[in-house]
């Protein structure tokens, strides 16, 4: 495939403009390219945004995973009203009673394990008021460290690792990268990783790629992965 061939050990890297070249002649264009390359939420949106709204995301993002997203969308409204508006107090203190009712709600789909996840990361959520709350600590935390913000979700949340926790943070507005399929086989093409990245190590690699590419094209995280993603 053109574009994709891996770099020998020592050799030149491609800039960013280079990998941006080669995806715009595959979509079309420069001007194509960047017609589809998303913009970020403004930081004050993230700040602002309601602590529900992120529990609300959150969960869309866990119950989809491996799962049909079309029939999570279906059901959402289901969901909301389950949950109470995904209010982090109330789904915090989730009791038995409730949890064993939701278990028989035809308006949901009923996965046991997923729905334990909405408790606790409610809980979460309300420990980070401690820390300023989630939506300042999502708006204020670097670019340069994006890999260390996904790794906090991964650590102190439930099931928000991998892709599920990339997503919530596309999703909600969130500066930064996804590595799908495309973006990982780019940062094998290019010697960044050999591999699709698991561990701290390889991350921080990913996290200086993306921080390079960012300061040579003065881009956002999100719009260098959107680019990496097209140009397979």
């Amino acid at each position: 495939m053109p574009g994709l061939r891996k770099y020998n050990k020592g050799a030149d890297k491609r800039s960013f403009d280079q990998i941006f070249q080669i995806a715009a002649d595959r979509k079309g264009g420069p001007e194509a390219l960047e017609a589809l390359l998303q913009d970020p939420a403004p930081t004050v949106d993230l700040a602002a945004l309601p602590e529900d709204r992120y529990l609300s995301v959150m969960m869309r993002c866990i119950l989809q995973a491996g799962f049909n997203w079309k029939v999570i969308e279906n059901k959402w409204p289901g969901f909301e009203t389950a949950f109470k508006g995904f209010d982090a107090g109330k789904c915090a203190l989730m009791d038995d009673e409730w949890f064993d009712a939701l278990l028989t709600d035809t308006a949901i789909v009923r996965n046991g394990p997923n729905i334990r996840t909405v408790p606790e990361n409610a809980a979460l959520i309300l420990e980070l008021r401690k820390e300023g709350g989630i939506g300042q600590m999502v708006a204020a935390w670097p670019d340069t460290d994006f890999a260390g913000l996904l790794e906090m979700f991964k650590s102190r949340g439930a099931r928000l690792g991998g892709a599920t926790g990339m997503y919530f943070l596309r999703f909600v507005g969130r500066r930064g990268y996804v590595l799908s399929r495309d973006v990982v086989a780019r940062l094998i093409a290019e010697g960044v990783i050999d591999k699709t990245p698991t561990s701290k190590g390889a991350m921080a690699k990913v996290q200086g790629a993306f921080n390079n590419w960012a300061d040579q094209s003065g881009r956002s995280l999100t719009q260098i992965s959107r680019v990496l993603a097209m140009s397979l």
